[in-house]
């Protein structure tokens, strides 16, 4: 493993969905007697717990393998013999990068609550996906180990 971060969401998002979550169930509560009083909040609670964890899945990896480094987003891997170039996308030019710039073929793991961005230029005739468009917290520690193994910085 060269790198590993998980994309977690922000710790006043588990303090807004728990009080959403609450607020919800209460509402319910005032309304209905006995058991179906509580039913809510075991329900909510859990649920909230798990959408805000499953928005936390995402890892942004390299890792170095038997046939050369790769970079793994999620489920998706990119080795990086295929990949050209690689630049830091700052987060006053996020909206445009996502916006009117975005080529519609482009592979983009987008989350809304990390600022700064990845972008690597694809080199490889066989796909048609023109580059990576990847959120990180690290920019610049993801992009010295991609150009630390062949990937142009820019």
């Amino acid at each position: 493993m060269l790198y590993s971060e998980r994309l977690w969401v922000p710790i006043w998002w588990w303090a807004a969905g728990a009080a959403v979550a609450v607020l919800l169930a209460a509402e319910i509560h005032m309304g209905a007697p006995g058991i179906r009083a509580w039913l809510p909040y075991v329900v909510l609670l859990p649920l909230i717990a798990w959408a805000l964890f499953a928005f936390s899945r995402l890892r942004v990896e390299v890792v170095a393998g038997t046939t050369g480094a790769e970079l793994r987003v999620g489920s998706a891997h990119l080795p990086l013999d295929v990949a050209s170039k690689a630049a830091v996308v700052p987060a006053t030019a996020k909206s445009a990068a996502l916006g009117r710039q975005l080529d519609p073929l482009a592979f983009v793991q987008h989350r809304t609550w990390v600022k700064q961005m990845v972008i690597v230029v694809l080199d490889d005739a066989n796909d048609p996906t023109p580059y990576w468009l990847i959120s990180t917290k690290h920019p610049e520690e993801l992009l010295a180990v991609l150009t630390a193994h062949g990937v142009e910085a820019r």
